[in-house]
């Protein structure tokens, strides 16, 4: 069922209303359903094909609105069903006959919306989702890789010893056999060391069969998730090597070592004229024979659709995430979706491999993380009244007296560092502690949990921070800059540095895909305070001890999936603040997103 998502109006001079009074979408938008750029959308494409059914045009809002909230398509007779129920005022269609009327529209026989699979999109989803679906398939027609039999099954065995690593080897011939795979499973499973040793086994076979080195594509949704992806696979190719004894074959593992993780992004080409196109394309394909894609869960539909149009036909890709983590900021559930569809698919288009067995947590935690995967509300309640060290639980009413000793502390360890001029202790500081938040305001908000902790810094250290880049400030970066190479995700802290001369200046060192580096202040341009940071900013990236503000129990942003990815960025401890109600409350609400690309993958 449908979830009615609403917002509550600020004033009569909240942007999000619209000015006009008349018609079928006004009510809609004066309740809080619609937004005033929703009811634009909708108006200017009934007025491209001359549609003059209302009810037409409430579907091309409301597909507009899905878009904006995450799906890719809207299923109307659950809209109207659930809406009829919350909010019985408004003039809802009739659930049972408004897709069928909406299939006969105007706007339907223009192409501006496309009813399919019992959905409603807008045209260019719908042909997106359809795209993904027959570049899969097209891929999955030219049949597997070729492989020496010999060589996988002796660097199997080599990079994957005994019964330790029996999971991981077992995942890894699945992708290495694979022109298209996902792996999947979650946070402490090993994927990166399983990927690390496909690579691995891909470079080994390129060689056998006297091909060039491969080039290789390493990528992630975010800087800092790029970062963290090539920093463990460098890891893992190091006890790669020291399991290679011999000298040829550690010559062809070796120079994985170099290849330079990127943002997706920058990776496809980024085009200062546009947010949805790319310098690689159909007729500019990317030069990679293997790519490589971390964190998929955060990658929308519409740059999935742009990375299967830029690859190579015979280029392998390797998508890699945790299924049951929050999903793509934008429009689409496509690592969900990809592995729910080729579960159920009789000939499917994408091999899959999932890793189960937990190494880097400890019990407790791992046993919280499970209890979230599978929507067990009593056995998390039992995780977190374990009284373990790994796990706290604050269930009081007001957490602030909890709370401030912890995040001040943690603040004054970053600000001492960057005080000292010493800024890999600072960003060693700033990774220490994550206080996550689901919400940007509020009182369980990043805005409200930022600056009282920059109050109480002051109370404590007597130091005023009137200037926006003081030092000991840590930083979120939340927009792509590529004159700086500076990504959105990348995190920072602005340190006490001095001139060859000695003149004193303050430095912003920013930690991304390719380390820290160091930049004038007054260069950075979209950065926030990062003493707290939202749940879905956090994706992608780990600090040693995590504290997570949940939100009221009826919040929409609620959801297990925010729950479990929030919990599973902790390495060594968690904190939950929130009480019962409002735990059990996120393990019984999902992320819900229509789509129909599960459907479709499904389909002989």
């Amino acid at each position: 069922m449908t979830i009615l998502e609403t917002f509550e109006p600020t004033g009569a001079h909240d942007r999000r209303l619209t000015l006009g009074t008349d018609g079928t979408l006004t009510p809609f938008n004066r309740a809080g359903v619609l937004t005033a750029a929703d009811v634009h959308v909708a108006r200017t494409l009934a007025r491209a094909v001359h549609e003059q059914d209302e009810t037409a045009v409430l579907a091309a809002a409301v597909a507009t609105r899905a878009v904006r909230s995450g799906s890719v398509a809207v299923d109307l007779a659950d809209l109207a069903t659930a809406g009829a129920a919350a909010l019985p005022d408004l003039p809802w269609p009739d659930p049972g006959t408004w897709t069928s009327v909406v299939a006969d529209s105007a706007l339907v026989a223009q192409g501006a919306l496309v009813v399919d699979h019992g959905l409603v999109y807008l045209q260019r989803y719908h042909h997106q989702e359809v795209q993904v679906v027959d570049d899969l398939r097209a891929r999955a027609a030219l049949g597997a890789p070729a492989v020496d039999e010999d060589v996988l099954s002796a660097g199997l065995a080599r990079i994957f010893p005994g019964e330790g690593y029996a999971e991981q080897r077992a995942a890894a011939e699945v992708v290495a056999r694979s022109r298209t795979s996902v792996l999947t499973g979650g946070p402490g499973t090993g994927k990166t060391t399983t990927v690390a040793g496909v690579l691995a086994l891909l470079a080994e076979q390129a060689a056998a069969a006297g091909e060039r080195p491969l080039r290789v594509g390493l990528a992630a949704p975010t800087g800092k998730a790029a970062a963290r992806v090539k920093a463990a696979v460098d890891r893992a190719l190091g006890e790669i090597l020291e399991r290679t004894p011999d000298p040829g074959t550690r010559g062809v593992i070796e120079p994985l070592g170099e290849v330079e993780p990127s943002t997706l992004h920058r990776l496809l080409g980024w085009r200062p004229d546009s947010r949805t196109r790319f310098r690689h394309h159909r007729a500019n394909r990317l030069p990679h024979d293997v790519v490589l894609v971390d964190e998929a869960s955060m990658v929308s539909l519409t740059h999935m659709a742009r990375l299967l149009e830029a690859l190579r036909p015979q280029a392998r890709l390797i998508l890699v995430g945790d299924a049951d983590q929050l999903v793509s900021v934008d429009a689409g559930a496509v690592l969900a979706d990809l592995v729910a569809g080729v579960q159920v698919a009789a000939d499917p288009p994408v091999a899959m491999a999932r890793l189960r067995t937990v190494h880097r947590f400890g019990e407790t935690i791992g046993a919280l993380a499970e209890a979230l995967r599978e929507g067990d509300a009593d056995a998390v309640v039992a995780a977190l009244s374990a009284g373990s060290g790994e796990v706290e639980w604050v269930t009081g009413p007001d957490p602030t007296a909890y709370l401030r000793p912890l995040v001040t502390r943690h603040a004054r360890a970053v600000l001492a560092a960057a005080r000292d001029g010493d800024a890999d202790r600072a960003l060693a500081a700033l990774g220490r502690h994550r206080l996550l938040c689901a919400h940007r305001e509020g009182p369980h908000g990043v805005r409200t949990w930022n600056h009282l902790t920059q109050v109480w810094l002051g109370e404590e250290t007597g130091l005023t921070f009137y200037d926006p880049m003081y030092v000991g400030r840590p930083l979120l970066v939340t927009a792509n800059d590529y004159a700086t190479g500076v990504l959105n995700g990348d995190t920072g802290v602005v340190v006490q540095s001095r001139k060859p001369d000695g003149t004193p200046v303050r430095m912003a060192v920013v930690e991304g895909a390719t380390g820290a580096h160091r930049f004038a202040p007054s260069r950075l341009g979209d950065v926030e305070t990062m003493h707290a940071m939202t749940i879905h900013k956090a994706q992608g990236s780990q600090a040693e001890e995590i504290t997570v503000l949940l939100p009221e129990a009826d919040s929409a942003l609620l959801t297990r999936e925010l729950f479990y990815t929030a919990v599973t960025r902790a390495e060594k401890k968690v904190r939950v603040v929130g009480g019962e109600d409002v735990v059990r409350a996120a393990v019984g609400r999902r992320v819900v997103r229509a789509s129909g690309l599960r459907q479709r993958l499904g389909q002989a």
